[in-house]
């Protein structure tokens, strides 16, 4: 198997600065990302500024903020998206981003965007997802608190306008994600149902999940990124550092490696490891026509003799010349 494309998700831990968050791309990139992703909108792209009830967050690490202030927090701006990208192709780093508005995505189109991604709020506004699948650009798409049949809805939009290269990611959609809610088997499930690329959005700490999504089968694995959670920033709580991206990638590719493939294979150099196993040796010195018993033989290491699967088929035979012990039972010295 391949290794699956590490995605560093930068979100809003820029805390603001486009600076910030060229170094954090830089640093991610260093790491050994495959991919870096930025999210692209306005606060009213997403909301609308009200503080009624419904739209203050309540609980988490977002409590008593309104859903605009928040995201006004949070947002990487339009006019960052021209000198980020510039960047990034300058510097050979493969960046894409999640837009939440037509506006969004032209701005996205204008900068150079090679891939769009459909975050998991985002899987039920049809419209969107059409608008960002006629740029005819490979989709991602996130599918945490979705339907079966929402994510059917949201897939015949992509796949209406030809578009062959979609990735579906399995997304527990808490912030921090709580490990024992994954169902981390809908990776497999997802990518038998759609023939598509699958995958794993994490909110989680630690990288044992994302091993284990590996090793059912992800194409891609996307965290959320920062180079020191003590710096702050909306989602550095849930988001690996330096040293977990590192270690994500390290142990992305041993596992990648170790999967190998999907029937029983021997490697190069385990047939001649072989000939330490068992193997059946004379251990009776034998007359020529003397017929040969199960006393006159041992299962033994090393394998240079009878195979122990064939013993019984040289049981009661007779010797055709004089034998000496102990050495290798060999069936053409009976008959």
């Amino acid at each position: 198997m391949s290794k699956p494309m590490i995605v560093a998700e930068l979100s809003g831990n820029h805390n603001g600065s486009l600076d910030r968050a060229i170094e954090l791309m830089e640093k991610a990139h260093a790491c050994g990302a495959d991919a870096i992703k930025i999210q692209t909108y306005t606060e009213d792209s997403l909301t609308l500024d009200s503080k009624r009830d419904e739209f203050l967050l309540k609980g988490g690490l977002w409590g008593g903020m309104t859903y605009y202030e928040l995201y006004k927090k949070a947002k990487t701006p339009r006019e960052w998206m021209k000198p980020l990208f510039e960047h990034a192709k300058a510097h050979g780093i493969l960046l894409f981003s999640s837009p939440f508005s037509f506006e969004d995505v032209d701005c996205l189109e204008e900068a150079g965007c090679p891939i769009y991604k459909i975050a998991s709020y985002e899987l039920n506004d049809l419209k969107l997802i059409d608008y960002c699948a006629s740029k005819g650009k490979p989709m991602v798409m996130s599918t945490g608190l979705a339907t079966f049949e929402e994510i059917v809805r949201a897939v015949e939009v992509v796949r209406s306008h030809k578009i062959e290269d979609l990735t579906l990611l399995h997304c527990e959609s808490r912030y921090p994600a709580d490990p024992t809610k994954f169902n981390l088997l809908s990776i497999p499930y997802l990518k038998e149902q759609f023939k598509c690329k699958t995958g794993l959005s994490n909110h989680a700490l630690g990288d044992e999940l994302d091993i284990a999504a590996i090793a059912l089968g992800a194409d891609m694995i996307e965290k959320h990124f920062t180079d020191d959670r003590s710096k702050g920033g909306v989602d550095s709580a849930f988001s690996m550092d330096v040293a977990d991206l590192t270690k994500l990638v390290k142990d992305a590719k041993m596992v990648s490696q170790a999967l190998g493939v999907k029937e029983v294979k021997l490697q190069d150099d385990e047939w001649g490891m072989r000939n330490g196993r068992r193997s059946y040796y004379l251990v009776k010195p034998m007359k020529k026509g003397e017929v040969l018993t199960i006393e006159h033989v041992k299962s033994v290491r090393p394998a240079l003799g009878l195979e122990p699967y064939l013993i019984d088929t040289l049981i009661g035979k007779r010797a055709t010349c004089d034998l000496e012990s102990p050495i290798p039972l060999k069936a053409e010295d009976f008959n």
